[in-house]
């Protein structure tokens, strides 16, 4: 288990594991409401660091999509040679991120919790001319020097928790709440890896709960609907009415995580429920019915 804690925030809990995925310029710190409630529920869970991140703009700028899966699949490998069952999820890109680990591992990933899910960056608080961005990016100099600066409201509808988030994000420690900016190459590095996930999506048969904001300002609702509508296998969305992006630390987290450990169970025998029980401190309260919408 010692290795596991060198990758990220790691929580020992049962032989039932789940790793979660940060996004892109983003930090392990974003999924750890979640990892810490999952773990009360019995769960092993690890949030691994992305290679490139938590350091410096140029670090990031330095890594490709390739980098970051093989982080992601290194520490899927590490997880598995403790656990006897396994589950991904993932934040924004890091929910195309768990999608990818599926598609490449599919008898190595039980289910998938898609947070999030950012296919295009298409919210209400993206600038009307985003569709020229990937032009722009493509321009040899500008292309180059481009950034997407994080905007209010910064995904997340608390007003508090926003404040706490810009000041960590602008305080130059990346590794408390990410960059404030987003590097142009390492955008075009995460929509490579989206095309190649696109590309597999009807090919794709774990089981996945989509989780989404209707008023996400970063990625619009369409993309978690276009995920549900072109997976292969059976799959579920719960949409939140009081988050933005960040829903994993917005005023829902709660709820996205019982959802999260309501939808795992079912995914579960009857041995495997009762080794997560013996590692339980709380038993997981059941999610209503018309909650969620099922395929």
């Amino acid at each position: 288990m010692h290795n596991l804690e060198k990758l990220g925030l790691f929580f020992p809990g049962s032989r039932i594991g789940v790793m979660l995925v940060h996004g892109l310029a983003g930090t392990p710190v974003e999924l750890k409401a979640i990892a810490k409630r999952l773990n009360r529920y019995g769960f092993s869970v690890l949030c691994p660091l992305l290679a490139g991140h938590c350091s410096s703009e140029a670090d990031l700028v330095a890594t490709t999509w390739s980098d970051w899966t093989n982080s992601m699949e290194h520490a899927h490998e590490c997880m598995a040679e403790h656990m006897d069952v396994l589950f991904v999820g993932g934040l924004s890109a890091g929910a195309v991120l768990g999608l990818y680990m599926a598609q490449r591992k599919p008898e190595g990933v039980r289910g998938l919790a898609l947070y999030s899910t950012t296919l295009r960056w298409d919210g209400w608080s993206i600038p009307k001319l985003r569709f020229l961005l990937p032009l722009v990016l493509r321009l040899p100099y500008i292309g180059k020097r481009y950034r997407f600066k994080e905007v209010f409201p910064y995904g997340i509808m608390n007003e508090k928790l926003r404040t706490r988030i810009h000041t960590l994000m602008h305080s130059g420690d990346s590794a408390a709440a990410g960059l404030a900016s987003t590097p142009g190459t390492s955008l075009r590095e995460l929509w490579r890896l989206v095309d190649i996930v696109k590309k597999n999506l009807n090919k794709t048969f774990t089981p996945a709960l989509l989780v989404h904001a209707k008023n996400d300002d970063i990625a619009d609702l369409g993309n978690a609907l276009y995920v549900k509508k072109h997976l292969a296998g059976p799959s579920e969305l719960l949409l939140l009415e009081n988050s933005y992006h960040m829903i994993t630390l917005d005023q829902e987290r709660n709820t996205v995580c019982d959802a999260t450990a309501a939808f795992f169970q079912t995914l579960l025998d009857e041995g495997e429920r009762e080794e997560l029980s013996r590692n339980a401190r709380e038993s997981v309260s059941g999610m209503e019915s018309d909650s969620l919408q099922a395929t």
